[in-house]
């Protein structure tokens, strides 16, 4: 424990958050991170980086207990652990346990996919019954097991971090970062999905956000373009009506970020 508590090194425990150990871990990983950016556009850039911030956190200080406790009732088998990941190779220390990547923000992320996103189509295959996220809880799953016992104890902390915040300890949900964080951090963060340059929308989507009247696609008759079924498909599943997702879509060109923005200022007036 003596990276973390007798001469801490803060840019250990941040490297070993973006660190994964294996391939199939960061294959896994990436795919899932890239995913649950549809929660910053239900929530919105500046909340889903609370959410980031809240996740991190709340799971490194968890393995850090934990950790500590471990040390406590094994007294000399934990002599150094930091979680850069910079361990005792012995399988029987229980600093081995320990492997590193973001698990705490995916996991979390899991709790408000199983509440927020509903299921949009079910299926049946050899007589057993799926849905369009059960590829989302197999890739979870692939990843939490992936490293056995050693993405175990991460992927428990990031899952009881995604509960607090579920919970609105201390009023997480509403908490904000000041504008120019915000600004910082989600240029550095992940990229989201679609085109950002898209996602500033026409002139006329713009000027609706910004004054707060209805949604274009309300009393407007707009060039006909019919969306795609896959992008329909992925605002019903965050939570639209079809039919508004579609003709959102209409508005929008097909742009799902436009889209979503158009359906979000619909829902905020």
């Amino acid at each position: 424990m003596q990276d973390i508590f007798e001469k801490p090194k803060i840019w250990k425990i941040i490297v070993s958050m973006f660190a994964f150990m294996s391939t199939p871990e960061l294959m896994f990983g990436l795919f899932l991170l890239y995913y649950f950016r549809v929660f910053e556009r239900q929530i919105g850039s500046n909340k889903y980086s609370v959410f980031i911030l809240f996740s991190f956190a709340v799971s490194v200080l968890e393995e850090s207990v934990i950790l500590a406790f471990l040390k406590e009732i094994l007294p000399g088998q934990l002599s150094s652990y930091s979680l850069s990941k910079h361990i005792s190779q012995d399988p029987k220390d229980p600093s081995y346990s320990i492997t590193s990547g973001p698990y705490g923000l995916i996991f979390s992320s899991f709790v408000q996919f199983f509440f927020d996103i509903p299921v949009s189509t079910r299926f049946r295959v050899f007589g057993l019954s799926f849905s369009d996220k059960s590829f989302i809880y197999l890739a979870g799953l692939q990843l939490l097991l992936s490293s056995w016992k050693r993405s175990m104890l991460p992927g428990i902390c990031g899952v009881t971090a995604g509960f607090l915040y579920r919970m609105n300890i201390f009023y997480i949900r509403k908490a904000k970062l000041p504008d120019f964080l915000a600004s910082l951090f989600s240029r550095v963060s992940w990229p989201s999905m679609g085109s950002s340059s898209a996602a500033a929308g026409s002139p006329g989507t713009r000027n609706t956000l910004e004054t707060g009247s209805a949604p274009p696609y309300a009393g407007r008759q707009v060039e006909a373009m019919e969306p795609s079924e896959d992008s329909i498909t992925t605002l019903v599943s965050m939570g639209f009506d079809r039919d508004n997702a579609r003709q959102a879509l209409v508005q929008a060109r097909n742009d799902v970020n436009v889209a979503t923005n158009i359906l979000l200022e619909a829902h905020s007036h």
